[in-house]
Formats: structure tokens, C-alpha cells, sequence
């Protein structure tokens, strides 16, 4: 009770009690709160000590000579009159005075003024070390796990006090971390900023709260609308910015070392504002004014000095999944293991960390968990409450003063968030931090846990002070808290007005809005004792701020980070290697691809030979493996923004640099990008025949590695700059087109244009190309061979021959390699060496900006969220204020749009809404059948053998009746509502489901509503469209249309959305909040109609208290109205527990142990339990967590009777099976209504299907601007930047080869496009199969179709776009008619292509990362092969044979180029020519002419007399050597529809297969995986 348990800050137990602060604490003695302070420090220690209140006389200790007495004298129950609020005099209990504590003490420890020197708050912790005199009884632990067996007693169990040697045994192990030895050996202890005082704390923040849905027509009507409004409502309406908005208004408190405050107020009222500014997070807000003190330091030398002493955790537990818990936390260690000054005497780094890492994990209950993963959704790793507990490991490592913790136990079940609760606890008193926790759904055990409570509404502070006397504070405000509500419950729904309970005559003198709260609170006595608080706080500071003072020194005059930089680069090279190598599967994936690459480019270019003819190839090569391994960097870019957030988390908390982070991943890269190209290297080193010295070999490697080095720096350094991944890419789209031009190869430097040619200086990959290039040829001597070779034929001889190849000398048949880079390219050797040094200087410039990128990220940005309307559908209160920018018009909810409920006035009518409510209850649709289950068992495959999750579960759902189905975490809850609802697709299911008796129809999935727990829509569509798709499709196709969206309204009023409905649902943060979300979910599936009956999973989960209640009250109505409802839920408060009429309680491994009647307030259950052997439910108790802790759930050391067997013996259990089978029996006649009884699978014909899917995908892209928009600019870009690039070409062989590669960047537009739309295809697909293929809404060929149609017009839009941007400026100012007619024409085929293609890699892939990696595999086959990396005919054989005619690409090239350079005279430049003398006696003519007529191309005479040999005369000639004939266009047309169709039909069929189809292959590896089991 709450008397006799000592206070948090009661340091002789260094571990504290994790439990209520006890009432008769030092601040809490007298009924005021306010006590004279004693003034010296010694006094006041022993008054510390006065408050170890226990049961029965004094005992005392001897410590160092001197003895401290342990007063104990109040009765065990006195709590409840021990308050403040009720002692009164006539009180028969015992209560104590603060005077009176310290008359006793003084009169027992006359010596206690020679106490060591302490801070006023905190008690020296005294050591088993320092007591050889101790007095002590048997101690009851043998060994430490028994020790370790009592803590978790105390955690689990909140209920007494320990014995005196639990006490000294928990101190004994708390104080090897947090001992008074370690405490005045350690510097950092005696420096430390604890406690946290705010003073007229108020913020500001921008933002309407409200905005209008974003359209692809805003591009065009952005402009027009500006004018009207700049005109009509003046230019402040038409540009300003939103306005400026109080999103905390005035907030004063303290919240001393060793005390918790809790912060409660519903989603949206200011509660994460407080907490980031609790925590000096101010990034993202407009102002923060007023004061905040940290031990007596203001916010900004904080953030400036001591970053490292508080830490903000936000909602998510941020981890690297591939790591084990142990290498987490170790890593955490290391970061922060303070200097030697302050660790014990001959205590080592690692002795620092193996200690705390043990203790850590013992007190957490994580030992047996260190080496498993973290994990995250994809990765398999610890629980959900592990992952919270190692969150708090971290931050105790941290040792931070001031620690805020936001709606932590999100997602947590009741005990689990009890526990973890309680570990906040035992972290504040061990380590006396300043505390401070915002939960949604605080218990009455959470709330016991508690020192003080903030409530917050609209931004204002509606009570701050102790928690115990809240309540009453309230209640004597005229508010009535019913029975069995939770104290946090109550607190929460005073700010309610649809939920507060008002005292009978109170209802028209008590507060109503958040203003009017605010001020009768400043006029209380709450307020006062709270200010007299803060003085009394702020007078012991000076203390504590001249403690940190005499214990000063150089090292720790800044608290930023504990090591030094060059270890925390040590520190996180070992980390990141442990990541890497955590993730061995991508590893070898990523090499195993590179080897395959490396083969297939290999086998593409096998043994180049030493001539002419491969010379160009040589280069492809070069550059292919060049461009390659700087490519695979791109991927670098997304796992950098993958990696942010924890990034920012540990900046947070001061574990390093983000700066050593960066050099710490360039350290590691080093040899796993040495691996990577070597890998690749080898293999196309020596297939192709490339220059074989070893000293070639090498320079090629270093360079290759040191090029890929310096890419994937760029990548990194633009994901620190940029804050999203969409602002990233539009760069790197842009860069990597830059790269791929300007290295040199497509276009040699002399045809550069004069604006763009300065791009290849900047250039890194032209630098490494100039090495590899003069590395390769400077000793190359190239044979000429025909075509190269001019003239030919029986009388040609060497001496008068030519090489077409540039670089050659008239009467040369070998062409030197130097010579052949200069001309071409201008590279030479001599440069090999100075490019390495630019490459080191680009390598380090990216360096330092990614560097510099990330250590000015700001973790944890506040902001404003938002509510997002569709233009047309605003509220009227909203719509002025939208328009002017908020510049007329009522301000909105601070933090989160508007809370919930009504934007609008509040409607008081309440039984007029009552009445509304229950007519339009009489017209949601009755169920009338009974749905059985009897003997489901449920098996799935599991490390090689079988993993039963489900045991023999029966039960029954009826109409009426609201059915809970609870159980621990991982009990199967969830597993059970899926197998009931029949959307198991994977393991063995068997046992009888029965509707009525009989087996379940073909209709069952959509005559049930299955409302998920992650509220899955599509978030382009309002409230009101997704009720009516739902309507449209789920309810027969007899209803008529009118019918079924008038049905939509009446859910929408019964649901209470009205002011809403013309919202987009969004994401959160930037549409619905969660409350409103999970009403649209059960919306969604009331608008359906559900005959048969309705399962929930965990609707409350996420909720704050109010909207939990306002959920269940909701499906209370439903069940009243004749629905059958089944749902999941954790953490009910008792108010919420009340609702439900049965219940079905699940124990870890899928059994049952209770299923069955609930009864008035629980009776019916609680006496099962009681009467088999469980213990008395306490009247005060809260039965749904009072069963949990009966039956041992979540607790590992269980170690009673197996429930599960006991309720298969009990009577319940038999009469539960009769009841069964008489309902069957009586049921089993009963006449189904048309709809249940059809045996179509689908409520509406495919053709409505498709037709709805398709409208609503059009809506969906209409309203997604950035997308249209990123497609459209991506075009525009690459179009103009290829033109200017290739600007006018002229009629030279240079120019016909840039007409070639202009084309062929064409091409390569596409796979940056292709990563553009699979997300957005793969994220349909997922609320396709995540909600709506399970609930039968419409097939898997309408939601295909949609997704292929909706892309086709936007195709077509792009290609028009890229057309004029490219063609005209190119060559199309000469080729207009059907040239730039048939140009156009395939443009549009490309663009038809790649969406296919795409599409059909997204729909085999699994998910994002798998499709995305498929992209650059598939495309290099198609680029590879298509006739421009190696001409068809130096192609071997191999893939010339088919590849090369199965590749799109050959044909989509030979149409675009043959149009492109047919009928076109070539006229060769200077330097192009083949040059020689004739024969004695001979012209140019007579010895060169028959040659030409036979080979092509034309002769002249030069002016020096040399003859000049042009290898083409026409543009058809040059396209010859690439296999483009003219004749072929209309050919390649129609085989590219072939290609396009081809695509589709792969869209169509994976979809089929995932779906529908049996995947041919998942039978065959079952198979193979039941042999090797067998073995």
C-alpha cells in the first residue's frame, strides 16, 4: 500500500522500489505540501533517511563507526489515510511529521553532522565495500539468480515491501553501477545537470493544422488561383506563410533527480511537444520562450556543452536488426564508458563494460536474450517487449540526468507495459534521472508508479503537481470518476466533453474548454505548492551547482561525448562490420550477383582481340566495368536513409559523432569494396584479354577501387544533405546522367559542346577512365584489319594502306594505342598518376561534406500535423481559413490538426444525438447466425521440424454479444482471429468452422468484417469514397447504387465523422490520426453490411484512454444492435473490460484456459479462476490484467498449474461443449438469407469491379502530384540535357555514332523511371492483398488492370513531353514529316515498354527491395545484348545465336536509328579520314575506286595529295556495321507491341499466381524440405 513503501529518491536501496512514491515522502508529509526545509545538509540527509518506512520498531546499521537509524513505525495500511488530502484530524492512523522524522533522527544519530559532502537530492550510496561492520541476518540468497529470481518479484508484483535483506541484497548488486564508491571515485557523478525546471514555458510552432488535397490540376491552376486571392483578399492572404501558433502555452514545474512525471493529454494535445522541449529538442518549432534549467544550467549551454546528459526516446524503438542485443548494448558501452577519473580504481575499459553489461541485463530481464537479433518486422529477432526493454538498457547506459519517454508502450500488452514501466522506474531511482513519460493507456499499476502528472489539452497545462493528488483535484472541480476507471483514464476524460463525468448540480459551474482549465488551475492551490516547489527546489540547487563546481575539471568541463573521436571511429568501424556481417544472405547475394555479372560481361566482350576492330570494344569494356562497380553505389543511397533515424537517435544520446559514423563506414567499405571489385575485376581482366602485366593488372584494380571508393562517397554525401530520399534521387538521376555522358567514351571531348564540356572536369569517373584507358593502351600496338584497313584488294600493299582508326600514320598498318587515346580522346599515360591525386581530392572533398551533412542533421524535428481535405469538401468553419492561409478565421488544434472529435462548434444536444444514433443503429444490418469452432489446431513448418500454434481451441460467437479473445504477447491471439476468418495461406489448419452447423458458404470472407490492426487504406481516397467502395462492391449487386451510398452516410453520422468525411485518409502526420483512422477501418467493413458476423484486431491498440473507450462504446452499440462481434485486445482498463460479454482467454502456445461469460463486473470469471486454485481478485483490482498475471502471462519464471490443463477438466469446459452442440443442433434448419446462401465469391460482376478499381487508381494518381511530377520533370530533364548534349549534329561519323548514343541514353532513361513507379505499384498491391483480397472486395484481375491502365495516359503524356524536348533540337529540325512522325511513334512504344517491364519485375518480386534490385539485373541483358556495346557481329557466338534476337532493346534501337541516319550523306571531319599514298604511276582513283564501290563509303584527294578514304558515305552505310537496316522499321514495330504485350501478360500472370494460382515451384521445395527434415 502506499504508506509503508519508501520513496523513489530513498537511496539505501539503490535500486529504489519500482513502485508508488510513498505519501509520506519528504515532500509529502504535511497536507499543503509545504514543509520548512531543513537548511544544513546534514539534517537533511537524515531526514532522507527518515523515509525508509517499514513495519515494526527501529533497526539499525552500522556504517563506517557510525550508526544510521531505519525509523519504522507506520502501520501497513495506512495509505490510504495517510494522504494529504484525507488526513484529517480525527484520522486513527499513525501519521508522521516531518518535524517529527527528524526529532527522532537527530536524537538517535548525534554524529550524523559529519556526514560526507552530498548533494541535497542525493543519498550517498553506501557499499558492501565500505561496511566490514554490518550487522546482518542470514541472508535468504544463495546465489546471485536468486538475488536476480527477488527483483523480478518486486517488478512482477508491486504489492509490500521487502524484507531488510532483499533491501541489502538488491543494494549490493545496484551499487557495483550506481554505488556511493562509484559515485565519489567518479568525476561524471559529481558533475552531473539533474533535475529539470521550466518556468513560463511556452512554444510556438507554424501551421494551419488543416490543408487542401494536392492535384496533378494545381500545376496548371496554381498561378491563377494566386491572382484571384492576391486580387480579392490582398497580397498577406495570397503569399503569407501560415501563421504563427502556440502549441504550449505557459508551463511551470520542476521535476527533481529520482522523480517521474507523467504526461498525459490525448493524441494532438501538446504531449510530444513537451516532451522534446522537456528534453531541449527544439529543432522544428518556430520559438521556444520562457525558462528551462538543468540542475541549474539554461537550455542552450546545455545543448551547446552537456548534449550528452539528456536524451528524448521517441515512439519507435530504433535499432540495426542484424545485430545480436549483446553487441547493441556493448556498442552503447563502449560509446559511453566514462574516463579513468571516473571509473573505480584498477577498473579497465572492458571490466567497466562486462559489469554494467550483466548487471544491465540481469535487472532487465534480457539475459536470455543477448544473442539473439533486435529484428524489425522483416527480420526475426526478440519480442516486441525485449526490443522496448533494450531500449532501456541504452538508455541506462547513457546515464543521461534527464531522460523523456514518448507513448513508449505503444503496441506493448498490459503486463508487458507494466514491466517496462517498472524499469523506468528502478533506471530513475538507481541512477536519480529526471524523468519524464507520456503514455496513452496508463493502468492503475503505471499510474501507482508515478511521482507527479502533467495533463495537457490544446497546448495548455490543465493540472501539473503530484500524482497522488490529481484525482481529487478534479473531483472537487465538479468532475466525478466513475467506478473502477483508472486514475489516467479519468484525468484524460475531463478533456473530453462527449466522456467526462459531472457531479449532479456541478454542470454548469465546471471549466469547458482548455483556456478555462488553464486558468482555474493558476488560481489553486495546486498551482501554488507547485511554484512553492519549484523555490524549494531551486533553493537546493545551489548545492548541487557548487558541488559540480569543486569537482570541475578539464575533462569534463563539456559532457558532449564520453570518448574521444578517434575512438568512437574505432568504436564504430567494429559496429558496422557486425552489421554487415549480421546480414551475411544480401552479402553473398550482392557478391553472388557481381560473379554473375561479371560472367555474363566477360563472356559479352571474350578475348578482344589486339586490332583494330577492338579498340572501341576495349574502351566498352573499360568503361562497362568502370560505370558498373559506381553504379552498385547507388544502392548505398537508400540504406543511408535507412539507417537515419537510428543515426539520429544515437547522436541524441551522445554515443558518437555523426561525423566518426561516416569515417567508420568509409573504413569498413574499404575492404568489402576491394572484395566487390576485385570479384568483378578478375573475371573480366582475363576473359576479355585485357593488357596482361601484373603491374596493368593492379594499377587497374587501385583505380577501379579508389573510383568506386569516391561514388559511393558522393551518394553518401548527397543522402546527408537532402532530408528525403525523393529530393536525393532527383539528384542523383541527374548526376548519373552527367557521369555517363561526360567520362569520355560516348562523346569524345572534341565533340563536347562549349556549355556542357566543363561537366567532364567535374567529373571523377573521367578522371578514373583516362587511367584505365592509358593504363590499358600505352603499350598496345593495334594490328589493322579489315574494314579498317583501306584500300583492299589484290593489288594493295602496306606501304600504301591506311587505318580508318584514329591516331594512324599514312602508310601504317599497326596503329600504336597512345597514339589512338590521344587523338580519340585525348588521354595520355602521363596523366595516370596526376588523376589518381584528383581522385583522392574528390574522394576526400565528398568525404567532408557528408561529414559536414551529418552532423547538421537535427534528430526528432518537431512540427505541426495536418488534416488534408478534398477541395470542394471543407467544413464552412474551415474553408475561409484554408484560403486566406489562416489569416481569418479560428486556429485549429495545436498539434495534431484537430483532436478527434468536431472541429465545429460542440454539439451539447447530446440525447438529441443519442437519438440519431439509435436510428441509425435500427438500420446497420442484424446478424442472426452463431458461428462455431471446434478442435482448430494450427501447425506451420518451423526450423526443420513442426511448431504448433494453435492447440484444440473451441468456442462460439452469437449475435449480441461483444466477445474478447485475450491472451499474453505471442499467446496466438492474432493467429486464432485469422484462422477464424479463413486468411490462413500458409502451415496446416484443421478443426470444424461451422455457421449455424453448417460448413462455412463460399460467401463467408465477404458476409464477415475483418477490421485490421494496422489501418490499411488506399490514402489518396476521402472518408466518404472509401465507405462508398466498400458499399459499392461488398453489398449484393441486388441493393441499388442510391441505396448503398445512402447507407455510407448513416455510417458516417453513426460514427460520428460528418466534420471529416471529406478528408483524405493520408498517412499519419499528414491526414487522419489514429483515432480516426480506426473508426474509417471499422467503417470500412460496417459499409459492407456484414451478415454473418465482425472480428476486430486489437482496434484499441495505439489509442490514448479516450479513444479506446470511445471505440469499444462504439462496438457495445453494434453488439446491442445484434451484431456478432469477436475481437482481440491488450491492455483494457477495467471501464473498457466492462463492455465485453464473453471471453476467450488464449496461454502462450495457442490454448485455451478460459472461454465463456464474463458476468457483472467479471464475477463469472474471476470465480472460475478463484475456484480452481487462483488467487483472491483484490476489489480494487482491474480483472483483464488481474487474470493475466493468474495464468503467468509474460512472466517466465511462472511456475503454476498449467490453466490450460485445468480448464480441459473443468465443468465450464463440459458445459461449454454441450451448449455447443444443442446450438448446433437447434441451428441447423435455419433459413440463410439469398445474399450468405449465393455461391459467388465476389458481392459485384468483374466488369463493376474493374471499372470502380480503375476510377479509383485515376483519382489516386490525380492526387499525387510529386509523383506525375518526378515522372514529368524526369523527362523534361533527361530530354533537354540529351539535346544540348547532342545539340544540331551535323553529318560527320563522329556525328552519325552520337546519333547512336543519343538514342541509346534514350534507352537509359528508363531504369531511374522504372524505380519511380514500382513502389507505387507494389504499395496497391499491398492494401490489395493486406485487406482487401482477404475480404473478397473485388479479384486479383480488376486490381491488375487498374494498375496497368491507370499508367498507360501519363506514358503517353511523358513521351510527348521527352519528344520535343530531345528530337527538334537534335536533328529534327531537318526530319520533320515521317521521320519525327515514326520517331514519336517509338517513343511512345519505349515508354509502353518500360511501364510493362517494370510492372512485371514488381509483380514477381516480393517486396520494394527485391524488385529494385531486379531492375539493373535484368536491364544490363537488355542493354548488354541490343547491338551498341558490342556490335551484333563481333558479338560470340553464343548470344549472337539467340540473345541478341530475344533482347527488345535490338529492335526498339535498329527502328529508332535507321529513321534516324537514313538517306543522310556523311561527310567525314579532318581527323577522320583513312590516309595514304598511291601507288607510282597511280591516282586515288584507280587504285582506290573499285575498292569503295565494293565496301562503301567515298574517296578524295587530299591537298597535300594524299589520298582520304571516308568509311561511309551514308548514314545507311554506318548503320550496317551495327546490323540497322531501313527496311526492317515496320517489322521492329510489331515485334515491340509483341514485347509490350509480353510484359503484360507477366503483370497478369505473377498476379494470377500469388493470388490464385499454386506456385509451381512452393510444392516442390516443401518436399525437398520435409526429406531433409526426415534425414
Amino acid at each position: 500500500m502506499d504508506g509503508d513503501k519508501p520513496t523513489p529518491a530513498d537511496m539505501d536501496m539503490p535500486g529504489g522500489f519500482p513502485s508508488t512514491p510513498s505519501t509520506l515522502s519528504l515532500n509529502r508529509l504535511t497536507p499543503s505540501r509545504e514543509f520548512p526545509l531543513v537548511n544544513n545538509r546534514e539534517s537533511f540527509a537524515s531526514v532522507r533517511r527518515s523515509q525508509n518506512l517499514s513495519s515494526g520498531g527501529f533497526s539499525s546499521i552500522k556504517d563506517h563507526g557510525r550508526e544510521h537509524t531505519y525509523l519504522d513505525g507506520v502501520a501497513g495500511d495506512a495509505a490510504d489515510d495517510a494522504r494529504p488530502n484525507d488526513a484529517s484530524p480525527s484520522s486513527s492512523k499513525q501519521t508522521i511529521t516531518a518535524a517529527q522524522a527528524h526529532r527522532t533522527l537527530t536524537e538517535v544519530s548525534s554524529d550524523e553532522s559529519e556526514q560526507t559532502d552530498v548533494e541535497p537530492r542525493f543519498e550517498p550510496i553506501k557499499t558492501t565495500a565500505e561496511r566490514p561492520n554490518v550487522q546482518r541476518r542470514d541472508s535468504n540468497f544463495k546465489t546471485e539468480d536468486d538475488l536476480f529470481q527477488a527483483i523480478s518479484r518486486r517488478r512482477s508484483t508491486a504489492s509490500g515491501a521487502e524484507s531488510q535483506e532483499e533491501h541489502d541484497e538488491i543494494e549490493r548488486l545496484m551499487s557495483r553501477m550506481f554505488g556511493q564508491a562509484r559515485q565519489q571515485q567518479s568525476e561524471e557523478e559529481n558533475t552531473r545537470h539533474a533535475g529539470v525546471i521550466f518556468r513560463n514555458l511556452t512554444v510556438k510552432g507554424t501551421g494551419l493544422g488543416a490543408s487542401l488535397q494536392p492535384t496533378v490540376g494545381d500545376i496548371f491552376l496554381g498561378l491563377p488561383r494566386f491572382l484571384k486571392n492576391l486580387l480579392t483578399k490582398g497580397p498577406k492572404a495570397a503569399t503569407g506563410k501560415p501563421p504563427v501558433r502556440e502549441l504550449l502555452s505557459n508551463f511551470n514545474g520542476c521535476v527533481r533527480p529520482g522523480e517521474m512525471l507523467l504526461v498525459l493529454g490525448r493524441p494532438g494535445s501538446g504531449c510530444t511537444t513537451f516532451l522534446k522541449t522537456f528534453c531541449n529538442q527544439r529543432a522544428g518549432y518556430e520559438a521556444v520562450l520562457g525558462d528551462v534549467t538543468y540542475g541549474g544550467t539554461d537550455a542552450k549551454r546545455m545543448a551547446k556543452d552537456f548534449r550528452g546528459e539528456i536524451i528524448y526516446n521517441p515512439e519507435d524503438d530504433l535499432h540495426y536488426a542484424t545485430l545480436t542485443v549483446r553487441h547493441t548494448l556493448t556498442f552503447a558501452l563502449r560509446t559511453r564508458t566514462p574516463g579513468k577519473e571516473s571509473r573505480m580504481e584498477g577498473e579497465s575499459r572492458e571490466d567497466y563494460v562486462k559489469e554494467f553489461l550483466r548487471v544491465a541485463a540481469k535487472l532487465l530481464w534480457i539475459e536470455h536474450t543477448m544473442d539473439t537479433k533486435v529484428g524489425n518486422e522483416y527480420i526475426r529477432g526478440v519480442s516486441g517487449g525485449e526490443r522496448k526493454r533494450v531500449s532501456i538498457a541504452e538508455a541506462l547506459i547513457t546515464r543521461a540526468s534527464v531522460q523523456g519517454w514518448d507513448n513508449s508502450s505503444k503496441g506493448l500488452d498490459a503486463s508487458t507495459a507494466v514491466e517496462y514501466v517498472q524499469s523506468l522506474r528502478a533506471l530513475t531511482n538507481m541512477a536519480q534521472v529526471s524523468t519524464a513519460v507520456s503514455l496513452y493507456q496508463a493502468g492503475e499499476s503505471l499510474y501507482k508508479l508515478v511521482d507527479k502528472v502533467l495533463l495537457i489539452d490544446n497546448g495548455q497545462c490543465l493540472y501539473y503537481g503530484a500524482s497522488d493528488r490529481a484525482k481529487q483535484y478534479f473531483i472537487d472541480l465538479g468532475f466525478d470518476c466513475p467506478e473502477r476507471w483508472t486514475t489516467a483514464d479519468f484525468l484524460t476524460s475531463v478533456t473530453d466533453p462527449h466522456e467526462r463525468s459531472i457531479r449532479p448540480g456541478w454542470e454548469d459551474r465546471i471549466p469547458r474548454s482548455a483556456q478555462d482549465f488553464a486558468d482555474v488551475y493558476r488560481k489553486s492551490e495546486a498551482y501554488q505548492r507547485n511554484l512553492d516547489d519549484i523555490r524549494d527546489y531551486e533553493a537546493q540547487l545551489e548545492e548541487q551547482q557548487r558541488t559540480r563546481v569543486e569537482n570541475r575539471s578539464k575533462k569534463n568541463e563539456k559532457k558532449n561525448y564520453t570518448i574521444p573521436f578517434h575512438q568512437q571511429v574505432v568504436a564504430l568501424t567494429k559496429r558496422q562490420a557486425l552489421v554487415m556481417l549480421g546480414d551475411k544472405a544480401s552479402l553473398i547475394g550482392k557478391w553472388g550477383g557481381i560473379v554473375f555479372q561479371g560472367l555474363i560481361v566477360g563472356s559479352l566482350f571474350y578475348n578482344l582481340p589486339n586490332t583494330a576492330a577492338g579498340a572501341f570494344t576495349r574502351g566498352g569494356v573499360l568503361f562497362f566495368v568502370l560505370l558498373f562497380n559506381a553504379l552498385l553505389a547507388l544502392a548505398e543511397q537508400t540504406a543511408a536513409f535507412e539507417a537515419k533515424p537510428i543515426l539520429l537517435k544515437h547522436k541524441n544520446f551522445s554515443f558518437y559523432r555523426p561525423a566518426a559514423y561516416t569515417l567508420a563506414q568509409t573504413v569498413v567499405d574499404i575492404p568489402l569494396v576491394l572484395i566487390q571489385v576485385v570479384l568483378f575485376d578478375v573475371i573480366i581482366y582475363w576473359m576479355t584479354g585485357l593488357a596482361p602485366t601484373p603491374s596493368q593488372f593492379f594499377i587497374s584494380i587501385l583505380i577501379l577501387w579508389l573510383v568506386t571508393m569516391t561514388t559511393y562517397a558522393f551518394f553518401r554525401a548527397v543522402a546527408a544533405v537532402f532530408k528525403t530520399l525523393d529530393d536525393a534521387t532527383k539528384l542523383t538521376g541527374v548526376a548519373i546522367q552527367i557521369l555517363i555522358v561526360y567520362t569520355g567514351y560516348l562523346i569524345p571531348p572534341s565533340s563536347m559542346h562549349p556549355w556542357f564540356s566543363w561537366l567532364r572536369w567535374i567529373n571523377w569517373l573521367q578522371y578514373g577512365f583516362e587511367c584505365l584507358m592509358a593504363n590499358e593502351f600505352y603499350r598496345l600496338q593495334l594490328d589493322c584489319v579489315s574494314p579498317y584497313l583501306v584500300p583492299q584488294g589484290p593489288n594493295a600493299e602496306p606501304q600504301y594502306q591506311s587505318c580508318t582508326l584514329q591516331g594512324s600514320q599514312p602508310g601504317e598498318t599497326v596503329v600504336a594505342g597512345d597514339a589512338y587515346i590521344n587523338q580519340s580522346f585525348s588521354y595520355t599515360r602521363s596523366h595516370l598518376w596526376r588523376n589518381f591525386g584528383f581522385l583522392w581530392a574528390f574522394f576526400g572533398f565528398f568525404l567532408v561534406i557528408s561529414m559536414l551533412g551529418m552532423e547538421s542533421m537535427k534528430p526528432n524535428a518537431g512540427g505541426a500535423a495536418v488534416t488534408v481535405f478534398k477541395r470542394g469538401q471543407v467544413p464552412k468553419d474551415l474553408k475561409k481559413s484554408i484560403e486566406t492561409g489562416g489569416r481569418k478565421g479560428n486556429g485549429l488544434d495545436e498539434e495534431a490538426g484537430h483532436s478527434g472529435e468536431k472541429i465545429g462548434p460542440l454539439d451539447n444536444g447530446n440525447a438529441e444525438q443519442e437519438r440519431r444514433d439509435e436510428k441509425a443503429m435500427r438500420s446497420v444490418a442484424k446478424n442472426e447466425t452463431i458461428f462455431t469452432f471446434q478442435d482448430v489446431n494450427y501447425t506451420i513448418p518451423y526450423q526443420g521440424g513442426e511448431r504448433k500454434l494453435l492447440q484444440n481451441v473451441q468456442g462460439f460467437v452469437r449475435p449480441g454479444k461483444l466477445t474478447a479473445l485475450m491472451g499474453a504477447s505471442g499467446a496466438g491471439k492474432t493467429t486464432l482471429l485469422n484462422t477464424l476468418a479463413q486468411r490462413i495461406n500458409f502451415g496446416v489448419v484443421t478443426g470444424d468452422f461451422l455457421i449455424d452447423g453448417r460448413p462455412l458458404p463460399k460467401s463467408f470472407q465477404r458476409a464477415t468484417g475483418f477490421a485490421e490492426q494496422l489501418d490499411i487504406h488506399e490514402p489518396t481516397a476521402t472518408v466518404r469514397e472509401a465507405l462508398q467502395f466498400s458499399a459499392l462492391l461488398r453489398q449484393p449487386k441486388e441493393v441499388p447504387k442510391k441505396e448503398k451510398y445512402e447507407y455510407c452516410e448513416t455510417i458516417i453520422e453513426l460514427l460520428e465523422m460528418q466534420d471529416i468525411a471529406g478528408a483524405t485518409i493520408g498517412t499519419v502526420g499528414e491526414g487522419l490520426n489514429a483515432e480516426q483512422r480506426k473508426r474509417l477501418t471499422i467503417g470500412v467493413e460496417l459499409a459492407s453490411k456484414p451478415e454473418l458476423l465482425m472480428f476486430l484486431d486489437e482496434p484499441t491498440s495505439g489509442l490514448d484512454s479516450g479513444a479506446a473507450f470511445n471505440i469499444v462504446r462504439f462496438l457495445r452499440k453494434l453488439a446491442d444492435a445484434g451484431q456478432a462481434i469477436l475481437c482481440t485486445i491488450h491492455q483494457p482498463s477495467a471501464v473498457l473490460f466492462e463492455n465485453f460479454d464473453e471471453l476467450i482467454l488464449l496461454k502462450s502456445g495457442g490454448r485455451v484456459v478460459y472461454a465463456g461469460e464474463l458476468g457483472q463486473d467479471s464475477e463469472t470469471m474471476i470465480k472460475y479462476f478463484e475456484s480452481n486454485g487462483g488467487p483472491q481478485c483484490p476489489p480494487d483490482a482491474n480483472p483483464a490484467e488481474w487474470m493475466l498475471e493468474v495464468i503467468g502471462a509474460g512472466n517466465p519464471d511462472y511456475k503454476g498449474q498449467d490453466w490450460g490443463d485445468v480448464w480441459l477438466q473443468s465443468k465450464n469446459y463440459n458445459e461449454q461443449s454441450k451448449e455447443m452442440a444443442q446450438m448446433i443442433e437447434q441451428r441447423r434448419n435455419v433459413q440463410h438469407s439469398k445474399n450468405v446462401r449465393d455461391d459467388r465469391e465476389y458481392a459485384m460482376p468483374l466488369w463493376t469491379q474493374t471499372v470502380a478499381v480503375t476510377k479509383r487508381s485515376f483519382i489516386a494518381y490525380w492526387r499525387t502530384p510529386n509523383y506525375i511530377m518526378g515522372k514529368m520533370i524526369l523527362h523534361v530533364f533527361t530530354g533537354l540535357f540529351s539535346t544540348f548534349t547532342f545539340w544540331r549534329l551535323g553529318n560527320a561519323s563522329i556525328d552519325m555514332q552520337s546519333r547512336l548514343f543519343s538514342i541509346f541514353m534514350t534507352l537509359t532513361i528508363s531504369p531511374p523511371l522504372i524505380q519511380q513507379l514500382q513502389p507505387v505499384f507494389l504499395h496497391s498491391r499491398n492494401i490489395f492483398q493486406s485487406r482487401e483480397n482477404n475480404a473478397k472486395i473485388y479479384s486479383w484481375f480488376a486490381f491488375t488492370t487498374a494498375a496497368v491502365l491507370v499508367e498507360i495516359p501519363y506514358a503517353i503524356v511523358a513521351a510527348a513531353l521527352y519528344f520535343n524536348c530531345w528530337w527538334w533540337g537534335m536533328i529534327g529540325y531537318h526530319m520533320t514529316g515521317f521521320p519525327s512522325g515514326f520517331t514519336f511513334l517509338c517513343i511512345i512504344i519505349f515508354e509502353l515498354y518500360y511501364v510493362g517491364f517494370g510492372q512485371a519485375i514488381a509483380a514477381f518480386s516480393p517486396n520494394d527491395l527485391l524488385a529494385s534490385l531486379f531492375v539493373p539485373l535484368f536491364f544490363t541483358f537488355i542493354v548488354s545484348f541490343c547491338g551498341v556495346v558490342v556490335p551484333p557481329m563481333q558479338l560470340p557466338y553464343f548470344w549472337r545465336s539467340w540473345m541478341y534476337w530475344v533482347t527488345p532493346f535490338h529492335y526498339l534501337l535498329e527502328a529508332f536509328l535507321a529513321v534516324a541516319i537514313h538517306d543522310q550523306a556523311v561527310q567525314c571531319s579532318s581527323g577522320e579520314f583513312a590516309r595514304f599514298q598511291a601507288p607510282p604511276g597511280e591516282t586515288c582513283e584507280t587504285y582506290a575506286q573499285s575498292y569503295i564501290d565494293q565496301a562503301g563509303g567515298y574517296l578524295q584527294t587530299g591537298a597535300d595529295g594524299l589520298c582520304e578514304i571516308c568509311q561511309y558515305a551514308t548514314g545507311d552505310e554506318f548503320g550496317r556495321q551495327f546490323s540497322v537496316y531501313y527496311s526492317n522499321i515496320w517489322r521492329n514495330f510489331g515485334i515491340l507491341w509483341g514485347f509490350i504485350l509480353f510484359n503484360y501478360a507477366v503483370v497478369y500472370l505473377s498476379t494470377y499466381l500469388r493470388f490464385r494460382g499454386r506456385n509451381p515451384f512452393k510444392g516442390v521445395l516443401t518436399r525437398m524440405k520435409q526429406k531433409k527434415a526426415a534425414k
